[in-house]
């Protein structure tokens, strides 16, 4: 039987180095993908060294479909992918009406259509080798309209919506899907997006990154369709369903500002 691995998509820092390293003290072989080869080669040798485990690093551009499908093509050959964490996203802090359009399509490029294809290939892949997990990173932007963060809540959105959807399509197999919704967590995520300094993160001190991927981790093992992390986020998130719809985004654009 081919070997079992786990495939780690914005494996590079924050939430994807935590999460491999969870994989690693569990002795689970990894695939570790994001842009920064540097970066996957260091954390790829030392995971390789402390815990004595098969580490592949794959440095792939997420926003071309085509990089993404050759992806799958070379991590499923001769292998048995149980684990598939898709963690790369990408954002940006800014009014829609504004000029950064690239980085807000790329958005949409890593966020929905790198996330929907390999997920794609993974459950069918999963399903024909007889199991697996796929753990889909969104936030608790997914359950709330975002001014500020239009284009980033959305795709959030189709995320929950997708794993919710073909988790209870898989009901009845021995494949999971689980959504992962943080809050704001310590991660390069918040500068990269141009959001360090919106009042969210006045709000709502940042989670550790380490607690958040643990809470996912767990989560994903336990077949869970949906993980809120932290007591606040949680209210955060169920706070739509009773308020209206126009004061729930209202509000939200107060605090992405």
């Amino acid at each position: 039987m081919a070997a079992k691995w786990t495939l780690i998509t914005g494996a590079s820092e924050g939430l994807g180095v935590e999460f491999a390293k969870i994989a690693a003290a569990e002795g689970r072989d990894l695939i570790l993908v994001a842009r920064q080869a540097d970066k996957l080669e260091a954390l790829a040798e030392t995971l390789r060294t402390r815990h004595k485990i098969a580490v592949e690093v794959i440095p792939t551009d997420l926003s071309d479909p085509a990089s993404v499908e050759a992806l799958w093509r070379r991590v499923a050959l001769r292998r048995h992918i149980d684990i598939l964490v898709n963690n790369a996203g990408l954002g940006y802090n800014g009014p829609f009406s504004g000029p950064d359009f690239d980085r807000e399509l790329s958005s949409v490029a890593v966020n929905v259509t790198a996330l929907t294809i390999l997920m794609k290939r993974a459950v069918g892949h999963m399903v024909a080798q007889g199991g697996g997990r796929v753990l889909n990173v969104a936030s608790t932007a997914a359950f709330m309209p975002g001014p500020n963060m239009a284009v980033y809540h959305a795709t959030k959105a189709y995320v929950v919506s997708l794993t919710e959807a073909v988790a209870e399509e898989l009901r009845d197999s021995p494949v999971t899907v689980t959504a992962l919704c943080p809050g704001a967590t310590v991660t390069n995520f918040a500068r990269d997006a141009k959001m360090e300094h919106i009042a969210l993160f006045r709000i709502l001190p940042p989670a550790r990154a380490a607690s958040v991927a643990r809470a996912g981790w767990a989560a994903m093992k336990r077949g869970r369709r949906i993980r809120v992390t932290g007591l606040v986020n949680k209210l955060f998130a169920f706070s739509p369903r009773l308020a209206p719809r126009r004061i729930v985004t209202r509000i939200a654009a107060s605090i992405l500002k």
